[in-house]
Parts: C-alpha cells; structure tokens; sequence
C-alpha cells in the first residue's frame, strides 16, 4: 500500500515555531524590564506585576477553551457558566490592568511603552497557544495514522501469509 493513500500531517516550519518563540521571548523580556523599571509606589508595581501574570493566564485559558470548543462541534461542549467564567476572568484581567497602567502617575512615554509591550505579550501567547496546540494535534493525528498503517501491513502480511499456505 503507497503512502499516498494517507493524508499528510500538516506542521509548522522550524522557522515559524522559532519566530513565535522568539517573538514570546521578546514580549516577556520587554514587559519584564518595564516592570523592573516602573516608576511609582510599591503597591502600584506590585499590582501591574499581577495584572501582566493574570492577563497572561488568563490569555492561555481563553485559547484553550476556545480551541477545545472548536473542535467539539456538535458534541458536548463546555457549560454556559464556564464560558462566563473563562471570557469573564479574561475581560476582568485585561479591564483591570489597563485601567491600573491608565491610572498611575507616570511619564506618558512609559506607559505608553508599558501598554504596548502588554498587549504585544498578550498576542504572541495567543499564537504560541495556537501553535503549542497545532503541534499536539499533529502529533495525535500522526500516531494515529502510524498505528493504523502498522495495524493494515500486518493484515496485509497475515492474508499473504494465509494464500502462500
């Protein structure tokens, strides 16, 4: 049996996995530095330190849920209020810290700069969510396809097997 007759397991580049990587790394280390370096009272950095944690959470929890959901189509998808509290946590997350960077009492450059580098964290995890995932089910499918090429070539070789008697 050729394997053209099985369906080719689609997978990122090398490259496209390494950008997302590097590109997560970058937003972790900008948001980090800006932290580090934020201005203000102790309470206040404190605060958007667990904003920036709970956003970031929060962004791996809603790419789960929302995947998972997509590939439950028709099936017994999650329940109305965990959708509340998945999409709820994430707008609180999000609502909370900007409203917190908007509040506090520093050079508009910086918060400006605070405020970017967040929402470009936000959007690398979101595609290396994306990413970590598509590899899972590619791994899935590719074990999958394995186990039921091993399972036809031993039925193959038990019918040749079988007319050679």
């Amino acid at each position: 049996m050729s394997s053209s007759n099985y369906p080719v397991v689609q997978r990122d580049t090398r490259a496209w996995q390494l950008q997302v990587w590097v590109s997560f790394g970058i937003a972790v280390f900008l948001c980090a530095t800006g932290l580090a370096w934020l201005p203000g009272e102790r309470l206040e950095q404190v605060f958007m330190v667990m904003g920036y944690v709970f956003c970031l959470s929060a962004t791996f929890v809603l790419a789960k849920f929302t995947r998972d959901n997509q590939s439950k189509r028709g099936a017994a998808a999650d329940t109305p209020m965990w959708r509340f509290v998945v999409w709820g946590g994430f707008a609180i997350a999000m609502g909370l810290t900007g409203w917190g960077l908007l509040g506090m009492n520093i050079n508009p450059t910086f918060k400006a700069f605070m405020a970017v580098s967040w929402l470009y964290l936000i959007t690398t995890a979101f595609t290396l969510a994306k990413m970590l995932r598509d590899r899972y089910d590619a791994d899935l499918l590719e074990a999958r396809l394995h186990g039921r090429r091993e399972a036809q070539m031993q039925s193959m070789a038990a019918a040749e097997e079988s007319v050679a008697k």
